[in-house]
C-alpha cells in the first residue's frame, strides 16, 4: 500500500484514476480547487483538500499527508480557452506544476506522475500515429503548457532526482465527463442528442482523433505506479475516428433523428491527430480493452441517468 496524492481527483479522468487507486488498497488525498471538478466524484474513502495547485497552503497537505507518490491531473484542460487566454493557461499548468514539483522536492517524493496531452503536444505531424519518437510541434497554448511542464519534469529528475513517469492521453471519454462546455465532444453529442438537440460538428466533422475509454485509462495509471519510470508514455489505440463517426454511433444508441450541424474547425485545433500504445504495451504492459461503441453505450446510459435523475428534482 502507498501513500498517493491525486492533484484534480475531482475531476472526470482524475477521480476515475482515484478509484482504481482505492479499490487497489492505496490510501488516497484529493487535491481538487472543484474549478472544473465535482464533489459528486469524489470517493469516499480519500481524504479532500479543497485547495488549488498554485497555493502555497499545498505544503500543509504534504506535511501532514507525506505522500510517497504524486499522481498530477489538475489542470486547464480546455484548448479554446487557452488560446483566448494563454496567461491564465499557463499560470495553472505551468506555476501550478512547478508550485506542485517544488513540494515534491522538498517532500522526497517517491514517483511523480503526471498527465500529459497526446492530442495537442504533437501538433500536426506527418506520419500518423504518432509515436513519442515524433517532435512535439504543439499548435496551441495548452499543448505548449503542458510541453512546458514536461521539460520541467525532465529537469526535476535529472537535477534532483524525482523518479517520473509522463503519460500522454488521447482524447479521453467515458461518465463524468461533463456534456456541457467545450471540452469532451463524447459527452457534448450525447448530452445534446439525448435532450433531441442538434450539435455541432466542428472542423465539417472530418476531424481525425484517438478515443480511449476513461476505464482503460486509470488502468494506464495504476500500472504507471510501479512501472515506466523515467519514461514518457502514450496511451494511445493507434486508432482514428471522426466526429462524424462519433455522431453516427451516438446517434444509433441515443435513436437520435434530426442532422447536425456543420462547422469549421477552431484557432488551435489540429485537424488530425492519433497516437499510438506500442511503447505502453512493452513497458506497462498496457492496451486499450474497451470498444469505442462500448465505451460510448456506458458513457450514454451515465448521462441518461443523469438527465432522469435531473427531471425527477424538477417534478
Amino acid at each position: 500500500m502507498s501513500k498517493i496524492l491525486v492533484t484534480g481527483g475531482a475531476g472526470f479522468i482524475g477521480s476515475h484514476v482515484v478509484d482504481a487507486f482505492v479499490d487497489a488498497g492505496h490510501q488516497v488525498t484529493v487535491v481538487d480547487d472543484l474549478s472544473s471538478g465535482s464533489e459528486d466524484n469524489l470517493n469516499p474513502k480519500a481524504k479532500f483538500y479543497e485547495l488549488d495547485i498554485r497555493s502555497a497552503q499545498l505544503a500543509d497537505v504534504f506535511e501532514d499527508e507525506k505522500p510517497e507518490i504524486v499522481a498530477h491531473f489538475a489542470s486547464q484542460i480546455d484548448v479554446r480557452r487557452s488560446v483566448t487566454d494563454p496567461i491564465f493557461d499557463a499560470d495553472v499548468n505551468v506555476r501550478g506544476s512547478l508550485n506542485l514539483l517544488e513540494m515534491c522536492v522538498a517532500a522526497n517524493v517517491k514517483k511523480f506522475i503526471f498527465a500529459s496531452t497526446g492530442g495537442a503536444i504533437y501538433g500536426s505531424p506527418e506520419k500518423l500515429p504518432a509515436d513519442e519518437s515524433c517532435t512535439p510541434l504543439p499548435e496551441s497554448q495548452y499543448g505548449t503548457s503542458k510541453l512546458c511542464v514536461e521539460n520541467y519534469i525532465g529537469l526535476y529528475s535529472r537535477m534532483y532526482k524525482l523518479p517520473a513517469t509522463i503519460l500522454r492521453f488521447p482524447n479521453v471519454y467515458g461518465p463524468r465527463q461533463s456534456p456541457h462546455g467545450e471540452a469532451g465532444v463524447c459527452s457534448i453529442l450525447a448530452g445534446l442528442m439525448l435532450e433531441d438537440k442538434a450539435p455541432t460538428l466542428y472542423g465539417q466533422g472530418t476531424m481525425l482523433r484517438d478515443y480511449v475509454y476513461v476505464g482503460d485509462i486509470a488502468r494506464g495509471c495504476m500500472l504507471a505506479l510501479k512501472k515506466g519510470t523515467g519514461a514518457t508514455i502514450n496511451l494511445g489505440s493507434g486508432k482514428a475516428a471522426s466526429v462524424k463517426d462519433l455522431y453516427d454511433i451516438i446517434r444509433g444508441i441515443t435513436g437520435f433523428s434530426g442532422k447536425p450541424v456543420l462547422k469549421d474547425k477552431r484557432p488551435g485545433e489540429v485537424e488530425k491527430i492519433f497516437i499510438t500504445g506500442a511503447r505502453a504495451a512493452e513497458v506497462l504492459g498496457w492496451k486499450p480493452e474497451v470498444s469505442l461503441k462500448d465505451g460510448l453505450t456506458k458513457t450514454i446510459e451515465y448521462i441518461r441517468k443523469q438527465h432522469e435523475a435531473k427531471k425527477a428534482e424538477q417534478e
